[in-house]
């Protein structure tokens, strides 16, 4: 024990020797923030399962920009419209990289996907690739058959439970449905994977992915004390996960080589396997690049339609006349069709409006994926350093009073008739990020979700379960990249 106590005291005093040298002549211009203790900087004070809403309520102390330190990572919280737009438009070269960190960089095959790769050569010729051949409008639509299926099979399942209960009504674990429906679709239209034991198995392995890929890894923010995520277990839970995804997507691949498979309509993994057959990409396509991009349309796509979902239908049974209003817009606008289609949503503008709202007050990612300066600049003033770890806070600017009148209240109102939008020019609404780094998959989430919502609030009456009052619906968050219910919605459906 006294030998133990001895190297972490040389380790401490050799990082905070490290600390106080590393950017001396910047720090002392750094955006106001909290006080910071040698060594840990902030970490102590973000030990919370809702970090937006923390570094909220701290900004409200320090200002639209303010610094921490997380060990020797620099960072710096963007809360304001104005701030946004400065980071993602006036000085997005500079902004647009993403940080090398342990737990992303293994899953994503050494930064060979698209979403969580730093800004490079390899960057731009990736996203070209996937705006260009894979999430294109013509592609998006010509998934249009998959999405409605799967949507219509779901609405079918719950009149079957209504129907076999002897009940008129039942109650529906909404999490639970709204994310099966969810990546099933995403695993149809990327893989051609449906329902049964390998969907169950991919299921158990995704959850697995989305707890390493957050994990707090010693390495990432201590240098010298990386063999603490080795003496822990980190390490070791984190390459059991890659190999068991990489197996897994390594199945599938083999699957579609396979000249004596079904042939059925050309998916995501059909698409990557010609191009590199073509060998049409520059750095030369393999299968670990696309194994890299599947994961990143599994874990883009499906967390976050099902969280906006399930958001958007909290928020609507807290607010009952919303409920109605919208309700009654969809089956006035579908009348007896029986099941709302795509052609459907183009006049349904209260329904927009009610997934907008939501997205304000629940973005699905409430920090944005992290950007990473690329190089040293000044803004409003302060010296950010390279390297420079940068949240973008989408929960905060949401409820910023000078963008939003009565920002803490569900008015969809607010979007019948404003040309604000999710495409990335209102800063004070970019629940999909904004320049270089929005999300390329933002026609096709947001196609999603209003088909499943829509569906939802057409075919059924929705209620909470006897005793429950709307107050009673509790609002608690999960940690993570994207804003989940910790709770579920569980609700009476009739």
């Amino acid at each position: 024990m006294d030998t133990f106590l001895v190297i972490i005291s040389i380790l401490f005093s050799l990082i905070l020797v490290s600390i106080l040298n590393k950017g001396r002549n910047v720090r002392s211009n750094l955006p106001p923030g909290p006080f910071g203790l040698p060594l840990i900087g902030n970490l102590h004070q973000l030990h919370t399962s809702h970090l937006s809403d923390h570094l909220w309520k701290l900004s409200k102390s320090y200002g639209p920009l303010m610094s921490l330190r997380l060990g020797r990572v620099q960072v710096v919280v963007v809360s304001s419209a104005q701030m946004a737009k400065e980071v993602l438009k006036t000085n997005d070269v500079i902004f647009c990289s993403r940080p090398a960190f342990t737990g992303q960089r293994k899953i994503t095959y050494g930064y060979k996907g698209l979403v969580l790769t730093p800004y490079n050569d390899y960057w731009r010729e990736m996203r070209k690739i996937c705006t260009l051949h894979l999430l294109t409008a013509k592609r998006v639509q010509s998934f249009r058959y998959d999405r409605e299926e799967e949507v219509f099979l779901t609405i079918n399942r719950i009149r079957s439970q209504i129907t076999t209960s002897g009940s008129p009504e039942v109650v529906v674990n909404l999490n639970e449905a709204i994310m099966t429906l969810t990546s099933t679709i995403i695993c149809r239209i990327a893989y051609n994977m449906r329902q049964g034991q390998e969907m169950s198995r991919f299921h158990e392995l995704l959850l697995e992915c989305q707890a390493v890929l957050v994990k707090f890894y010693f390495r990432d923010h201590f240098p010298l004390m990386g063999w603490l995520d080795h003496l822990n277990g980190s390490m070791a839970r984190l390459e059991k996960n890659f190999n068991d995804m990489d197996v897994f997507y390594q199945d599938l691949i083999d699957e579609h080589l396979n000249p004596k498979g079904p042939k059925q309509q050309d998916d995501i993994v059909d698409i990557l396997l010609r191009l590199k057959k073509d060998d049409s990409c520059s750095f030369g396509l393999t299968f670990d690049h696309i194994k890299a991009i599947l994961m990143d349309i599994f874990l883009a796509g499906t967390e976050t339609v099902a969280s906006t979902v399930v958001w958007a239908m909290t928020l609507l049974i807290k607010n009952p006349k919303a409920l109605k209003k919208v309700q009654q817009e969809v089956r006035n606008v579908v009348g007896n069709k029986g099941n709302v289609d795509e052609d459907d949503l183009q006049k349904l503008d209260y329904l927009k409006a009610v997934i907008k709202e939501s997205l304000r007050l629940y973005p699905v990612a409430p920090l944005l994926i992290p950007h990473e300066t690329n190089d040293q600049c000044v803004l409003a003033g302060y010296t950010i350093p390279k390297k420079t770890l940068v949240y973008v806070n989408m929960w905060a600017i949401g409820r910023d009073p000078n963008s939003w009148e009565s920002p803490n209240e569900f008015e969809p109102e607010r979007f019948i008739g404003s040309s604000i939008d999710y495409k990335g020019m209102d800063f004070e609404f970019i629940p999909f990020g904004s320049g270089r780094r929005g999300c390329p998959g933002m026609l096709l989430g947001a196609t999603t979700v209003e088909l499943i919502l829509s569906n939802l609030l057409y075919a059924f009456e929705w209620s909470l379960p006897n005793g429950m009052k709307t107050e009673d619906i509790d609002t608690l968050t999960t940690p993570g990249f994207v804003l989940h219910k910790k709770n579920a919605l569980c609700l009476v459906v009739s």
